[in-house]
Order: C-alpha cells, then sequence, then structure tokens
C-alpha cells in the first residue's frame, strides 16, 4: 500500500461509516432507534467536557443525547431527536493504538452508545455487533 496519497478519514468518511453500520444493525435493533440522528464531530463541545467531567477530549468516543424508548413522550410537545454523536478525533487515536479496523471501532461505539441508553447487556450489545459484521 502506497501512504504517500494516504489522508486520515475526514467527517464525511466517518458520517459515511455510521450510515453503513447502522444498516447493518439487526432490523429489531434498528426499529428501537425511531427518528435517531447520527452526529460525527471532531470532539465533544465544551458543554459535554464539562458534564461529563472529562479531563481531555479525547476520553471520549461517542455520546447518546435523547429521551430514548423508556422515555418517550406522549404527547404532541416538539422535542429533538436522539442522537448519536461520534467523535472522529478521539477515534482516530484509538484505532492508532489498539488492533482494530476503524469500521469495527465505529460500529462498537455506535451500537454501545445506543445499546447503553436502552440498558443492553454488555452481552446482548456483542451480540448485535457480530449480527452487524463489526
Amino acid at each position: 500500500m502506497v501512504w504517500a496519497d494516504r489522508k486520515a478519514p475526514t467527517l464525511a468518511d466517518f458520517e459515511r461509516m455510521a450510515d453503513e453500520a447502522f444498516g447493518r444493525l439487526p432490523e429489531h435493533f434498528r426499529a428501537r432507534c425511531k427518528d435517531l440522528v447520527i452526529r460525527v464531530e471532531d470532539f465533544p463541545d465544551e458543554e459535554v467536557m464539562e458534564e461529563m467531567g472529562l479531563e481531555s477530549p479525547f476520553d471520549i468516543l461517542g455520546l447518546y443525547h435523547g429521551a430514548g424508548e423508556p422515555y418517550e413522550q406522549t404527547s404532541r410537545a416538539i422535542r429533538l431527536p436522539d442522537m448519536v454523536f461520534l467523535y472522529r478525533r478521539p477515534m482516530l487515536d484509538y484505532w492508532g493504538e489498539f488492533d482494530e479496523t476503524l469500521d469495527q471501532i465505529v460500529t462498537h461505539v455506535l451500537v454501545h452508545e445506543i445499546g447503553h441508553h436502552f440498558g443492553l447487556s454488555d452481552e446482548d450489545m456483542h451480540a448485535i455487533e457480530d449480527a452487524a459484521g463489526g
């Protein structure tokens, strides 16, 4: 492989990876994520850093933000969609240190952010990742 023309994946590249990873998840899992928005950013913002008590923006790979299934509102009040934030730069840093493909990392973070929010066990989330080929 020639590295002279290689560049780190962009935010748009990560968005494509995340969309593809989400599309590979089992239908029953995706169905729980109605109207979920997946956002890719380089780093968490200052508010997230403060709320999570992070010392470095590299300390978090992703974050679920929203009410989620157990807390769905039945009223017609306007609410923001549930969102998963994937943080590109921390994932690239992680990728450089571990023996996993970038696609596996993106899939893992996506599944775990959604899964923890819905109270799934680590075993359940690993089964979902395996079904997605991640």
